[in-house]
Protein backbone atom coordinates (compact mmCIF):
# COMPACT_ATOMS: atom_id res chain seq x y z
CA UNK A 1 0.00 0.00 0.00
CA UNK A 2 1.00 3.37 -0.94
CA UNK A 3 1.70 6.37 1.32
CA UNK A 4 -0.82 7.76 -1.01
CA UNK A 5 -3.13 5.10 -0.18
CA UNK A 6 -2.81 4.91 3.62
CA UNK A 7 -3.43 8.48 3.67
CA UNK A 8 -6.43 8.62 1.87
CA UNK A 9 -7.54 5.95 3.73
CA UNK A 10 -7.12 7.28 7.15
CA UNK A 11 -8.93 10.56 5.85
CA UNK A 12 -11.82 8.13 5.00
CA UNK A 13 -11.68 6.48 8.34
CA UNK A 14 -11.99 9.93 10.43
CA UNK A 15 -13.02 13.17 7.98
CA UNK A 16 -13.06 15.40 11.28
CA UNK A 17 -9.55 14.39 12.48
CA UNK A 18 -7.72 15.70 9.46
CA UNK A 19 -4.91 18.45 9.34
CA UNK A 20 -4.99 21.07 6.95
CA UNK A 21 -0.94 19.62 5.89
CA UNK A 22 -2.21 15.81 4.80
CA UNK A 23 -5.66 17.43 3.27
CA UNK A 24 -3.45 19.60 1.41
CA UNK A 25 -0.62 16.79 0.42
CA UNK A 26 -3.54 14.81 -0.75
CA UNK A 27 -4.66 17.46 -3.33
CA UNK A 28 -1.17 17.77 -4.60
CA UNK A 29 -0.81 14.07 -4.98
CA UNK A 30 -3.93 14.38 -7.26
CA UNK A 31 -3.09 16.96 -9.42
CA UNK A 32 -4.61 20.08 -7.89
CA UNK A 33 -2.54 23.23 -7.70
CA UNK A 34 -2.61 26.20 -5.39
CA UNK A 35 -4.03 29.02 -7.58
CA UNK A 36 -4.39 31.96 -4.32
CA UNK A 37 -4.26 32.43 -0.78
CA UNK A 38 -6.55 34.94 1.27
CA UNK A 39 -6.11 34.66 5.04
CA UNK A 40 -7.02 31.50 5.92
CA UNK A 41 -8.68 30.37 2.63
CA UNK A 42 -6.48 28.55 0.31
CA UNK A 43 -8.27 28.08 -3.36
CA UNK A 44 -7.16 24.30 -5.03
CA UNK A 45 -7.99 23.85 -8.40
CA UNK A 46 -7.62 21.02 -11.19
CA UNK A 47 -9.79 21.47 -13.98
CA UNK A 48 -13.23 22.20 -13.42
CA UNK A 49 -12.79 21.34 -9.95
CA UNK A 50 -12.24 23.92 -7.32
CA UNK A 51 -12.12 23.31 -3.74
CA UNK A 52 -11.91 26.10 -1.21
CA UNK A 53 -9.66 25.04 1.95
CA UNK A 54 -9.91 26.90 5.42
CA UNK A 55 -6.65 26.76 7.43
CA UNK A 56 -8.27 26.27 10.95
CA UNK A 57 -5.85 25.03 14.20
CA UNK A 58 -6.06 21.88 14.77
CA UNK A 59 -8.09 20.08 11.93
CA UNK A 60 -9.51 21.42 8.81
CA UNK A 61 -13.56 21.20 9.21
CA UNK A 62 -15.19 18.07 7.91
CA UNK A 63 -17.22 18.82 5.48
CA UNK A 64 -14.06 20.29 3.14
CA UNK A 65 -12.90 17.23 3.50
CA UNK A 66 -16.26 15.22 2.62
CA UNK A 67 -16.29 18.32 -0.60
CA UNK A 68 -12.63 16.94 -0.92
CA UNK A 69 -13.12 12.60 -1.01
CA UNK A 70 -16.17 13.17 -3.17
CA UNK A 71 -14.10 15.42 -5.84
CA UNK A 72 -11.65 13.00 -5.52
CA UNK A 73 -13.72 9.55 -5.95
CA UNK A 74 -15.28 11.71 -9.05
CA UNK A 75 -11.55 11.96 -10.12
CA UNK A 76 -10.67 7.93 -9.65
CA UNK A 77 -14.09 7.10 -11.67
CA UNK A 78 -12.67 9.65 -14.73
CA UNK A 79 -9.36 7.80 -14.39
CA UNK A 80 -10.48 3.95 -13.95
Amino acid sequence: MSRREKLLAKIRNNPRGVRFEELTQLLEWYGFELKRVRGSHCSYTRGHHNLIVTRRRPHVLGYVVKDALKILDELEGEEG
